[in-house]
C-alpha cells in the first residue's frame, strides 16, 4: 500500500505541475499528458528524480480537472472570502486548489482527509505554512459542500 500511496502522491504533484504549465502555455491535453508519461512521470531531469507516478491516477486528475474547470472554479470561488477572486490567487495555488477540489468531487474512492492532507503536503513544496493553512480551509469548505 505504501508503494501506491507514493505513486499517488508523485501523480497530485505532477498533475498540479501539469495544471500550470496548461494555463502557463495551453499545451494541448494529449501533448501535455504524453509529454508529462514520457518526460517527466519517473524521469531525471538537471539531477532531480520524480517519482514514479500512478499515471491513470495522474491521467485522470489533470483531465478531469480540465474538463470540469467551470464546476472547480465556481466551487472555489464560493469558499473564498469575500472580495477574493479565484484571478487574484497565486497560479500555483490555484492549481492546487482546483486538483485537490477535483479529487474531492470526482475520487470518491479517496477519503476526504487522505485527500486534503495530500494537498497540503504539496503547497507546501511551494509555499510557507499560511498558504498551506489557507488551502487546508479551502479544500475542507469544498469538501463539506460536496462530500455531506
Amino acid at each position: 500500500m505504501k508503494g501506491r500511496s507514493q505513486a499517488r502522491s508523485a501523480a497530485r504533484l505532477a498533475a498540479v505541475q501539469a495544471l500550470y504549465q496548461r494555463q502557463m502555455e495551453g499545451t494541448p491535453l494529449a501533448r501535455l499528458l504524453d509529454e508529462f508519461h514520457q518526460h517527466r512521470l519517473g524521469q531525471e531531469i538537471e539531477d532531480a528524480h520524480y517519482a514514479e507516478a500512478e499515471t491513470a491516477f495522474f491521467d485522470d486528475l489533470v483531465s478531469g480537472t480540465i474538463a470540469r474547470q467551470e464546476e472547480i472554479d465556481a466551487l472555489i470561488e464560493a469558499r473564498l472570502a469575500k472580495g477574493w477572486s479565484l484571478d487574484r490567487l497565486d497560479r500555483t495555488m490555484k492549481q492546487i486548489l482546483r486538483a485537490g477540489t477535483y479529487e474531492l468531487l470526482a475520487r470518491a474512492d479517496v477519503p476526504v482527509g487522505t485527500a486534503i492532507g495530500e494537498y497540503l503536503d504539496v503547497a507546501h513544496a511551494f509555499f510557507d505554512a499560511r498558504e498551506a493553512k489557507f488551502v487546508n480551509g479551502v479544500l475542507d469548505a469544498v469538501a463539506k459542500a460536496v462530500r455531506a
